[in-house]
């Protein structure tokens, strides 16, 4: 990690006081919610497919992805800015009874991978690239990574969103300040410091840019927007609550996914 970078080393304190996914438990606990809140993400990463490959996983958080690549065979290596996630991945690895000889995980900064020219058959990362400051350099270090015929699976967030819609209510247009965007909202007050949003159109040209071909992207709604989450210690007054309790999800699903948070990336380096 850069030291000198204060908003890097504000990401990565942030995640190291909460690893993402640890409010719904422990272990197995974890692996319910997540899967429970957003069910597509086997789906999408298809963990089955991944028989004796070499695959990446940037950004393990509470490790849950990361098992299930070790599970369906593939040699995983996973990297997180945070020591607390590498700990907790690491403690779940071995719950599982996984060999050593099948993965390796270390602490590592998205935008300065420590490994050689086209190494991994996958990169993948869920909800983590838009959170580190430089993400169009995160991404063209997954490129790097990657072999020739080697894939990219990756979610970061959409801009055009029901949660940025939400954070803009709540932090520009009620604070007389309705002239900031989405994008301000979601920088200032989702997650942790600087955490970046983007169209369709914005991703399909860096990543074009960058060199990934047969470029597949999507968006879905996803617990945030549903509000289905376990609020964090910021929502638990009265107020939040009702909001909880009343929030129009029926109106959200009937709307659909191209209000979606979660921007689904499929792409090749060929």
């Amino acid at each position: 990690m850069n030291n000198t970078d204060p908003l890097k080393k504000a990401v990565k304190d942030h995640w190291e006081a909460e690893t993402c996914g640890v409010r719904y438990g422990e272990g197995d606990e974890i692996e319910k919610a997540r899967y429970t809140l957003e069910p597509y993400i086997c789906d999408f990463a298809q963990f089955n497919k991944a028989k004796n490959k070499k695959v990446l996983e940037i950004g393990v958080g509470a490790g849950v992805d990361f098992v299930n690549w070790l599970r369906n065979g593939a040699h995983a290596v996973g990297v997180d800015l945070t020591e607390a996630a590498i700990n907790i991945t690491r403690k779940r690895v071995q719950e599982n009874l996984i060999h050593a000889n099948m993965y390796s995980l270390r602490t590592a900064d998205a935008e300065n991978l420590p490994f050689a020219d086209n190494e991994f058959d996958i990169v993948y990362s869920w909800g983590v690239l838009h959170h580190t400051p430089d993400t169009i350099h995160a991404f063209r270090e997954a490129f790097r990574v990657l072999k020739a015929g080697g894939e990219l699976k990756a979610m970061i967030y959409h801009v055009r969103s029901f949660t940025g819609i939400l954070l803009w209510i709540q932090h520009c247009l009620l604070k007389g300040k309705p002239y900031k965007g989405l994008k301000y909202a979601i920088y200032h007050h989702l997650e942790s410091p600087g955490t970046k949003a983007y169209t369709l159109d914005e991703t399909r040209e860096f990543l074009h840019e960058i060199g990934f071909k047969n470029i597949n992207l999507k968006t879905i709604l996803c617990a945030g927007d549903l509000l289905n989450i376990k609020p964090s210690h910021k929502y638990q007054s009265t107020f939040y609550k009702l909001i909880w309790k009343f929030y129009p999800r029926w109106f959200v699903k009937l709307v659909g996914d191209g209000f979606g948070l979660n921007l689904l990336i499929e792409a090749e380096k060929i």
